[in-house]
């Protein structure tokens, strides 16, 4: 199925420009990538890994697709799995982020991959003559569904930028009339302040992590662009996009649902997902929570006026004395502050027999931590302030835009451990 309307589409824009590779300046129209795809020799039988952010990636999935092969996409570097057969109908496996413990990987039938693309081409208005520069992984979900699909699946041109460097995005985005660019919050980050978000961007997309007001209104103005944020899942593909001209005010609306895409807040209060994009199930070890047209999340929500609100993860709550209180509502008070640049919260057991957990902010500051706890005792209540801190260099995302707490927690437990 996605091998034909690949054939189809190429056949109908077969000179038209398809792929554009800044690194080495190579350029291939639809007939060229077409005949790449078909000349392409991926050797022995099984899953294919593409595993690059090139054209090469490309070309190992349009021989996967010509050879009906089962795909999985890898970052760089990442060793391929050991995978059973997925279910009947499945052609594609995705591997999840693993932000809340272990990565799984995520089976979906050719059908549903093609949802999930025409779902983000008719919310955002992708277009054929606003090319999309391609900077976020490839085999990332977002990246995937963004950029490969839109191309292979509804003749988006692509240009691949070989890495997020801002001289790099500067050459890659040169000569072209307009653009469309999807990135995530720390790329969106540096680029505003080295002053080097290409003027020929027409539309600004930014996932793959929480999108904070400051930054979104800091673009807005000093370029006038608005980033547009997309919400979304390894699980279930494109679920709420802020599709609206001016930036939020409200650092936890995430925008309206997709179209196709129907949400609602489960008695749990996590959010479900239905839409024709929601993968098969996961696999090898399938889950009540995904299936059936149906992904039950770990996100806490609300949906008014049709717009969608996060009110954290559901695994996240730390639970302080018997009460819960969200990590996002603390990051958000700490990245008000001018002189935090970053930070985590978590929360860990607590040695102290009133409380089940203790919060710990580790944050990337100058500020002592007497002058942050003052701060945050201004928007919140006491027991909603860390107890623990930890001043670190830098909080790094992974290469899917990612903040793990899960690794994070882990490491300040192995620090608090060795300090007894």
């Amino acid at each position: 199925m996605l091998y034909e309307h690949w054939r189809n589409l190429a056949a109908e824009r077969h000179t038209e420009l398809a792929l554009r590779d800044a690194a080495s300046g190579c350029r291939w129209t639809f007939a060229e990538l077409f005949a790449a795809g078909e000349t392409r020799i991926i050797g022995q039988a099984g899953t294919v890994f593409p595993q690059s952010h090139s054209p090469e990636f490309i070309f190992d999935l349009l021989a996967a697709w010509r050879e009906n092969r089962i795909v999985c996409p890898l970052e760089v570097g990442q060793s391929p799995p050991e995978i059973l057969p997925p279910p009947k109908n499945c052609v594609h496996l995705k591997s999840t982020s693993a932000t809340g413990g272990t990565a799984q990987l995520v089976a979906f039938t050719a059908g549903q991959l093609m949802a999930d693309a025409e779902n983000i081409v008719a919310t955002m208005g992708l277009r054929s003559d606003w090319p999309n520069l391609g900077v976020i992984s490839l085999a990332h979900s977002y990246g995937f569904s963004n950029l490969i699909l839109p191309l292979l699946l509804h003749g988006i041109p692509l240009i691949l930028a070989p890495a997020p460097l801002p001289e790099i995005i500067r050459r890659a985005a040169a000569g072209e009339p307009a653009l469309t660019l999807a990135a995530v919050p720390a790329m969106w980050r540096a680029w505003h302040e080295a002053e080097a978000i290409p003027s020929n961007v027409r539309l600004a997309i930014s996932a793959g992590a929480p999108l904070s007001v400051e930054l979104e209104q800091a673009v807005f103005a000093a370029r006038g662009l608005k980033l547009h944020n997309f919400y979304g899942s390894t699980e279930c593909g494109g679920i709420a996009y802020d599709a609206t001209e001016k930036p939020r005010t409200d650092a936890t609306c995430v925008g309206s649902p997709m179209k196709n895409v129907s949400l609602s807040v489960a008695e749990d209060g996590c959010l479900e997902v239905r839409s024709r994009a929601v993968a098969e199930t996961y696999w090898p070890r399938p889950d009540a929570n995904l299936g059936g047209g149906c992904f039950h999340t770990s996100d806490l929500a609300e949906i008014s006026d049709g717009l969608v609100c996060l009110r954290g993860r559901a695994g996240d709550q730390i639970n302080v004395a018997g009460r819960k209180v969200s990590p996002e509502t603390i990051e958000r008070v700490l990245l008000q502050h001018p002189r935090v640049w970053g930070c985590v919260v978590f929360g860990v057991p607590s040695r102290d027999a009133e409380r089940t957990e203790e919060i710990v902010a580790v944050v990337v500051s100058r500020e002592g931590e007497g002058a942050l706890r003052e701060f945050v005792l201004k928007s919140l209540p006491a027991w909603q302030t860390p107890r623990r801190w930890w001043f670190v260099e830098a909080v790094r995302a992974n290469a899917r835009g990612k903040v793990s707490r899960t690794e994070w927690r882990a490491k300040f437990l192995r620090t608090r451990d060795k300090a007894v």
